[in-house]
């Protein structure tokens, strides 16, 4: 695989302030964490087309005490075997658990599958962290 070298025209401000943050995180030059930025926004564009294959995690904090929130966890996970990997569940204190879920599939099936988990009853917090499948990445 080739390297192909680009110059950028930006504001000195802006440059300043990406390489104090870039500095901050640890990157090595620009270079890196251009080539990351660019991944993130492929991987973001996937999702926006909702008919890419893609995976991610749907985080959820809810209170097992709530209604019938664990039963309808529970059914709306078998609803998505396709598209459901694995789960991770955790107990947070006496009444609140911790839930991961681990999907692929297509972005728009995920989406669907995070709204609805999300939305449930009794779950206080949560969130869809999306990333793609690795393959058209470089």
């Amino acid at each position: 695989m080739g390297v192909v070298r680009f110059g950028v025209s930006v504001p000195e401000e802006l440059l300043e302030k990406f390489d104090r943050i870039i500095g901050e995180k640890g990157y090595v030059n620009r270079s890196e964490a251009i080539r990351d930025m660019m991944r993130d926004f492929i991987v973001r564009h996937e999702w926006e087309q909702g008919d890419a294959e893609v995976a991610g995690t749907i985080t959820m904090l809810y209170n097992h005490d709530e209604a019938d929130v664990v039963r309808e966890l529970l059914d709306l996970q078998h609803d998505y075997l396709e598209e459901i990997i694995s789960s991770i569940h955790v107990h947070m204190d006496e009444h609140n658990c911790l839930e991961v879920v681990i999907v692929k599939g297509k972005a728009g099936r995920i989406k669907e599958i995070a709204d609805r988990l999300l939305s449930l009853k009794g779950v206080k917090h949560g969130k869809l962290v999306m990333t793609g499948t690795g393959k058209e990445l470089v």
